[in-house]
């Protein structure tokens, strides 16, 4: 089972016409949007993150109980719903505006010793390394699964207006990345980062996303990489994570021997997970909201 950790938020989308903008909102947050995958997919999953008890807070709570998600997310009535004001390109490239002014997605609520031991794979979020509480929280939840020797999976999903500078970003990142058996990265992230930096990662499994391109995977010297499926791009908000919730359910459950921390055992199986995530991202850029458009694996395995 996959444990998945870290913000849930309202992604504002939003539309411009006649020079008058309207938001809609839709559910968010790059680590539900994860765990919605993987129950898209038939895969095990329990989501632990935080809302305000406001209008936002109630919304997500019954949003993600459709999912059957909301055991986990703790409402605070000290804190507000985290808000992610989102806007498009014309080719479907979003660019996100956070509202944090004391917000819940970093004050999380320790997890349960129970579900820490009954989970294979640790998934953490990045949102709450933007406020000090949430990294001490991230590098405890890290340790403790470390100790209890899960695996331990990070998507970087770097967010520039969450931090004070790039070079305060990257500092944190590595932090977390240090205790990470998994992690993602995207093109741009890894332009941010360095290719010399990425490439020092031999003991863990890197995942880099490619846009339309597809995607490849570096680990201990092994590499591999897949083709994308070509689709009409709506929204490509949620596409990495929808992607990377089909990695981890592949690996989870599909294939849970091709990979483990010494290395990948099979880089012909792992190049197949790739491209069952490659099509799973690729679909749900095809409606508007990271979550709307996620597809089965009947409609995935309907466009291979």
């Amino acid at each position: 089972m996959i444990v998945s950790v870290g913000e849930i938020l309202a992604d504002m989308m939003g539309v411009t016409q006649d020079g008058e903008t309207t938001y809609q909102q839709k559910a968010g947050g790059a680590p539900f949007n994860l765990s919605c995958a993987i129950k898209k997919l038939g895969g095990e999953v329990k989501f632990v993150g935080a809302v305000g008890n406001d209008l936002v807070g109630k919304f997500l709570i019954d949003y993600a109980r459709q999912f059957d998600l909301g055991d986990y997310i703790t409402v605070r009535g000290d804190a507000n719903t985290t808000l992610a004001f989102v806007s498009h390109d014309e080719s479907g490239e979003r660019s996100f505006c956070f509202y944090r002014s004391h917000t819940a997605d970093y004050m999380l609520d320790e997890i349960d010793e129970k579900l820490l031991d009954s989970a294979s794979i640790i998934h953490i979020g990045s949102l709450m390394l933007g406020k000090e509480t949430g990294r001490t929280y991230a590098r405890n939840l890290a340790q403790k699964a470390k100790n209890a020797n899960k695996t331990i999976s990070f998507d970087v999903n770097y967010r520039s207006d969450i931090f004070s500078s790039e070079s305060e970003a990257i500092g944190v990142f590595k932090q977390m990345i240090e205790f990470a058996d998994i992690v993602k990265f995207s093109q741009e992230e890894v332009e941010i980062f360095g290719e010399e930096y990425i490439n020092s990662l031999k003991d863990k499994l890197v995942l880099i996303t490619l846009g339309k391109k597809g995607s490849k995977w570096l680990m201990n010297g092994d590499s591999g990489s897949a083709d994308s499926i070509s689709v009409n791009v709506v929204d490509t908000t949620g596409a990495g994570d929808a992607f990377y919730g089909a990695v981890l359910t592949k690996l989870d459950t599909t294939y849970p021997v091709v990979f483990d921390k010494t290395g990948v055992k099979s880089p012909k199986i792992m190049n197949e997970i790739l491209r069952f995530a490659n099509a799973v991202g690729a679909l749900a850029t095809e409606k508007k909201g990271a979550i709307d458009a996620l597809p089965t694996i009947d409609e995935v395995q309907k466009r291979l």
